[in-house]
């Protein structure tokens, strides 16, 4: 049967064939089987992620076929995200090197990032910036590539998540300008402010961590798992931002479908929701003065947690 697979496209479309056959799940950079098993087709004949079309035709040696079959296998026997394999996720144009240290980069926020954060920042000029719960340092990272003068803070509790940060920084060259920072959310970065706070933290409720596909078991659960509503750290967050936003500065969380649980809790607080290329997604932007104004709101409700 292998031997009828003989061109870069058949493989393509016998994996996704094979992935929807098997019943996995995708979600994790790629939302379909044709696109992780381009991923796994590409990575295992080295070439590069935006191949032109033209070589779909080019034939593959016996030696090439099977190798991508086994990786095709591992995919559909272990139920593992097709970046661990390959050992790298592409996020705001940038190839980051991704493992089960952290989450698979995947947040819309890398749109946010490519289009300077307009018109959010509303041309304000950023000298430093956080990017809190970072994981693999791929939403601090591009921030900085994509922004040459900006000095940049990569957060995390995670130990092994900050390693693979580390990792990203020496990939991209940018040690000069990005330095992690092992820390409890803010309890690390006493005195430290910053004009614009971007954060990617935990959402995902306890009843929707259970529900998960198995995919999702090969990622830290620590960079998941946020509370009854998914709210724990996201109210924390927006409780301790002033004390490290300067006058005039901006945060933007990821919240996911969290969104509607937050906006219940403080419907005062005038979140901007970002509308992205496909529709709302659950980040919201708001401004440091709004955060004073609504402080002591904030404060009792993650107070509580």
């Amino acid at each position: 049967m292998s031997a009828e697979l003989r061109s870069i496209i058949d493989l393509i479309r016998y994996g996704a064939t094979r992935f929807g056959q098997a019943g996995l799940s995708f979600g994790h950079s790629y939302d379909n089987g044709l696109d992780e098993a381009t991923q796994l087709v590409l990575h295992a004949l080295h070439l590069p992620h935006d191949l032109s079309p033209a070589y779909g035709s080019a034939r593959l040696t016996a030696e090439e076929r099977a190798l991508v079959l086994s990786l095709f296998e591992r995919r559909i026997r272990e139920r593992i995200p097709a970046c661990y394999i390959t050992g790298e996720a592409w996020f705001a144009g940038l190839a980051f090197k991704t493992d089960p240290r952290a989450l698979v980069p995947r947040s819309p926020i890398a749109e946010l990032i490519e289009a300077g954060f307009e018109p959010w920042l509303g041309g304000r000029p950023v000298e430093r910036a956080l990017d809190l719960c970072t994981g693999s340092g791929c939403i601090g990272i591009a921030m900085a590539v994509h922004n040459p003068e900006w000095q940049v803070d990569l957060v995390d509790i995670s130990k092994d998540a900050l390693e693979l940060a580390g990792d990203n920084i020496d990939r991209f060259e940018v040690a000069d300008r990005v330095r992690t920072v092992h820390s409890d959310l803010f309890a690390a970065l006493g005195g430290e402010q910053y004009d614009l706070i971007v954060s990617n933290p935990p959402y995902v409720t306890h009843a929707e961590v259970d529900a998960l596909p198995a995919e999702y078991a090969h990622e830290p659960e620590l960079g998941l798992r946020a509370g009854d509503d998914g709210l724990d750290l996201a109210l924390k967050i927006l409780r301790d931002a002033p004390e490290h936003l300067t006058d005039n500065g901006l945060l933007i969380v990821e919240v996911g479908e969290s969104e509607r649980a937050l906006v219940r809790l403080l419907p005062e607080l005038p979140f901007a929701w970002v509308e992205f290329k496909v529709g709302q997604m659950g980040v919201f932007v708001v401004e440091r003065g709004d955060l004073v104004a609504h402080a002591a709101t904030i404060r009792a409700l993650a107070d509580a947690r």
